[in-house]
């Protein structure tokens, strides 16, 4: 995992769809262009949304993993 200046961090995990994106959604809204912000949640419908997000809004999806149940994705501000 490569160290990343990370702006604002979404806690998603437990939440269902709609939610992390309206929740990373206003997070964006708090930080600057090419700003980062981290977004953790548990939903598996999650990665398919954040992809379809980024590509809706011009956001940057910078890094995405899963680890023990957890979904992170880094995303830019756009």
């Amino acid at each position: 995992m490569s160290t990343l200046e990370i702006a604002a961090h979404v806690d998603a995990r437990g939440l269902s769809c709609p939610m992390p994106i309206v929740r990373t959604a206003q997070a964006m809204k708090n930080v600057g262009a090419g700003q980062l912000v981290e977004v953790l949640a548990t939903d598996p419908g999650s990665v398919k949304d954040f992809e379809a997000w980024t590509k809706s809004t011009g956001n940057t999806m910078v890094e995405s993993g899963v680890e023990g149940g957890v979904y992170r994705f880094v995303l830019r501000h756009k």
